[in-house]
């Protein structure tokens, strides 16, 4: 399922146009990146939670040249699955 077909799903399970779903959506994702780019977690009891987790600088290798390159520092996100959405699946 991609972006638009999650908004017609939204639209059509909410019963609001898809223009307020979409906004709705969009105003969803840009608060979990906001939470997660102020360092903070996103726990969604039953569903799961979003976090940014650290990663060290490493070396890594070139594929195509075999060359050795150094990789930066980032922060990555993370999910974790909640029990609720765990069970919906099994």
């Amino acid at each position: 399922m991609n972006k638009n077909e999650f908004i017609d799903k939204v639209a059509d399970v909410a019963d609001m146009s898809k223009a307020e779903a979409a906004r709705a959506v969009d105003a969803v994702f840009d608060s979990i990146s906001n939470a997660l780019k102020a360092g903070d977690d996103v726990r969604l009891v039953g569903f799961g939670t979003f976090s940014a987790v650290p990663r060290k600088a490493r070396e890594g290798r070139n594929p195509r040249t075999g060359e050795t390159i150094q990789i930066k520092a980032s922060i990555q996100p993370k999910f974790s699955a909640g029990k609720g959405l765990k069970q919906a699946l099994n």
